[in-house]
């Protein structure tokens, strides 16, 4: 009977200590679930196209009075008509904050208007006092590479800055020249005609402007730019008496604008995001 009490008494004790090890065995923490990362939404090709209206500026500058006979040249009114651009092009967003595109562009005719009175030497008297009108049409290609940076979105907002070098493609065409002089006996008047010519120049600009993100997909901009178109020439003229033939080229210079630009990018060819990781179950 005492031998019974002995057996029972080691199994409890041994039960009793078993108990005591396993409490002391720490206890594995469950597995952790991570969120998958947050997909960004920037980056891929865009395509855009662009409207806006035109304000050009420049100057004309006549070869008659660039030589030691002028004494003096006061030019008034040398402006140009309001026009329209029509552009589109294709770009990159690189980032969050920095995108590239690649534009093409036609601005529409507009017209050319100026006065210039001059006081000149002619045949070794003078000075004489002569009056000249100007007239012209004004169209121009321009390709430019772009680079903007974006500020920051605010309500689906994004003020953005930028930069674009490129080339412009400038003709004008219809030059016509009206004359009239003051010889201190009388006045007489004459007709210039200049034919259509084209230059390729540098051309280079400035961005301004505010973008808004209409979805996933497309952003609406409202933008200025200034851009700077170079030179341009006309071709050789005679005039109407025939007292010119094969006359030098005017040149138009400093020729620049001040346009407003409504555009619309299009974001169509976006790298799909990628699937989120397998979740982890305990088996």
């Amino acid at each position: 009977m005492r031998s019974v009490m002995i057996l029972a008494a080691a199994g409890a004790a041994s039960l009793l200590s078993s108990v005591a090890f396993a409490a002391d065995i720490p206890v594995a923490p469950p597995p952790q679930y991570y969120a998958p990362p947050p997909v960004e939404d920037f980056g891929g090709w865009y395509l855009r196209g662009d409207i806006g209206m035109t304000n050009t500026r420049g100057k004309l500058f006549a070869p008659a009075y660039n030589d030691a006979s002028t004494v003096s040249v006061n030019q008034i009114g040398h402006e140009f008509t309001s026009g329209m651009t029509y552009g589109l092009g294709v770009g990159y967003q690189f980032n969050n904050w920095f995108r590239m595109d690649v534009t093409g562009e036609y601005r529409s005719r507009v017209q050319f208007s100026g006065t210039d009175f001059a006081s000149v030497y002619v045949g070794g008297g003078g000075p004489f006092n002569i009056g000249d009108s100007y007239r012209a049409g004004y169209t121009s290609w321009v390709g430019m590479i772009n680079a903007y940076a974006d500020l920051g979105t605010w309500w689906c907002i994004t003020p953005f800055v930028g930069v674009g070098v490129g080339g412009a493609y400038n003709t004008f065409s219809g030059f016509s020249d009206v004359t009239t002089i003051n010889l201190g006996g009388g006045t007489t008047s004459g007709l210039y005609q200049a034919q259509t010519a084209s230059k390729f120049d540098l051309a280079w600009a400035l961005h301004a402007g505010l973008a808004y993100r209409v979805n996933q997909n497309m952003t609406v901009e409202l933008a200025y730019r200034y851009l700077n178109l170079g030179t341009g020439v006309t071709g050789s003229g005679a005039s109407f008496d025939g007292t010119v033939t094969n006359g030098r080229p005017f040149q138009l210079r400093d020729l620049t604008s001040h346009d407003i630009r409504l555009g619309v990018r299009w974001t169509c060819c976006d790298v799909p995001p990628p699937p989120p990781p397998p979740l982890v179950t305990k088996g």
